[in-house]
């Protein structure tokens, strides 16, 4: 790729996009405040108006674009495909995670906050800041810039933007076998990940999958009174947490039979990019008030957030938890568990291992009962994709410092639904900071990522273009 001095047609389109900067925030506060919670029922209009006003912004830009329905929350869908050259599918998602607990929030979640931050940036604060809509938008604002500055787009571009990522995409494949023909294109971007650190870009090469499983176990046929029941009655809680505690030895193993097959030692190339990054286990535990890690022993942090299967207590649920005291012993106690998972890991075989390893350990009176709440298998980008040079040169012109070749702990199944339904591979870029509270009170999404993933955006569809 040449650089911008070279380039007239980018420099126009670049200084478009920061003369745009003031237009394009009030247009993400815009989205911010649409409530578009996918998981809750009671949101379901305003899932259905995010995704309205997605498609009135892709038409004023001269898109095809239009609102479809699932049997969930509707999809978005626009084209412009009249330059030739490379044609690329971006994806995202408008749907955003409840706010609960409320009473963390610093402010409205659904109120943008402009908190000034303490390296001179500046916090965008809300639900749905960093996951996904500024992500999302970071796009669509380069493109706006790129048909403003020149009058249209560098190459074939279409759009696809799902409302029920948060909701584990039940009805994304069902989609994508519907509309093969029309999404098909020659490589999907996504920008629903992190950068390397506060200044570096990266480009993401692999997420875990996900295996998300809730447990419950019954004894008795009603709540007990532990004075009268207590020693002779069995207590639900107590034999779900002596389970659990038996799950990973004293060195981070997981003890589920045949949990890991399927987990490979990660390749040289990879294990020699991540050691030339600059990465301080300490600080990266000291910001979250931690200091000694907890995964496998003799594994580093990066593998162990990034290339090592994991099984984590998410929610034990069970007996009185409100004000005050109340002797009970309860019927029945529950427990939400995710196995993040790596290589070639099944889920379907990681789940019937937990419930076999359960059922195994269930003693006399008690049942349980299993319930499957998501299921994705691990993503892993071939360092052969003909896309990830010019990106990575790209990003590493707008930051002025070279990109980095990254993985991720979390999970995108969409990926390989993409890869399984249309035999598309991915390109993952994105701008959030580790910082950024993904899922948590006071979400927040920094200006700069904001800016400078617009421009970044800009760089790499031209790259692609003339690649």
């Amino acid at each position: 790729m040449t650089d911008t001095t070279n380039n007239p047609a980018l420099e126009k389109v670049l200084a478009r996009a920061d003369a745009n900067l003031e237009g394009s925030l009030d247009r993400f506060y815009e989205l911010l405040r649409i409530k578009s919670i996918s998981t809750d029922p009671a949101y379901r209009d305003d899932c259905r108006k995010a995704a309205e006003w997605l498609t009135a912004q892709l038409e004023t830009m001269g898109f095809e674009a239009s609102v479809r329905p699932t049997g969930g929350q509707p999809m978005v869908v626009a084209h412009d495909t009249s330059p030739e050259g490379t044609h690329v599918l971006f994806y995202g998602h408008y749907d955003v995670q409840p706010v609960d607990p409320i009473s963390e929030w610093n402010s409205d979640p659904f109120e943008p906050k402009l908190v000034p931050a303490e390296n001179g940036d500046t916090h965008i604060v809300a639900r749905g800041a960093s996951d996904d809509k500024g992500q999302l938008l970071t796009f669509i604002e380069a493109c706006r810039a790129w048909k403003e500055a020149n009058g249209s787009l560098p190459l074939p571009v279409s759009i696809l933007l799902e409302g029920e990522e948060e909701a584990g995409s039940r009805n994304l494949g069902p989609f994508l076998d519907a509309t093969e023909h029309e999404l098909k294109a020659d490589v999907v971007l996504v920008c629903d990940t992190d950068m390397w650190d506060e200044n570096t870009p990266a480009i993401t090469s692999m997420m875990r999958g996900l295996c998300g499983v809730e447990v419950e176990i019954e004894a008795a046929s009603r709540d007990l009174h532990s004075g009268v029941y207590g020693g002779a009655a069995r207590n639900p809680l107590q034999v779900l947490t002596t389970i659990l505690a038996e799950l990973r030895d004293a060195n981070g193993r997981i003890l589920i039979d045949g949990f890991y097959d399927g987990v490979k030692e990660l390749p040289t190339q990879i294990t020699d990019l991540w050691a030339r990054l600059p990465f301080d286990e300490d600080a990266f535990l000291n910001k979250v008030g931690l200091s000694v890690p907890a995964g496998e022993k003799g594994r580093s942090v990066l593998e162990q957030i990034w290339a090592r299967p994991t099984m984590e207590i998410n929610g034990l649920i069970g007996g009185y938890t409100g004000e005050g005291f109340k002797t009970v012993i309860p019927a029945k106690a529950s427990a939400k568990i995710s196995f993040r998972l790596v290589g070639d890991q099944d889920p379907a075989r990681i789940f019937d291992a937990f419930q076999s390893h359960v059922e195994a350990r269930l003693p006399a009176d008690c049942t349980a009962k299993f319930t499957v709440h998501s299921s994705s298998r691990a993503t892993n980008v071939s360092m052969d994709n003909p896309y990830i040079g010019p990106a990575l040169k790209a990003l590493s012109e707008e930051w002025r410092t070279e990109a980095a070749i990254a993985g991720g702990g979390g999970s995108i199944p969409v990926i390989n639904e993409f890869k399984k339904r249309l035999g598309m591979d991915a390109l993952l870029v994105g701008f959030a900071r580790f910082d950024n509270r993904v899922h948590s009170p006071n979400e927040k999404y920094d200006l700069s990522s904001y800016k400078l993933g617009i421009r970044s955006w800009i760089r790499i569809l031209s790259a692609l273009a003339t690649r």
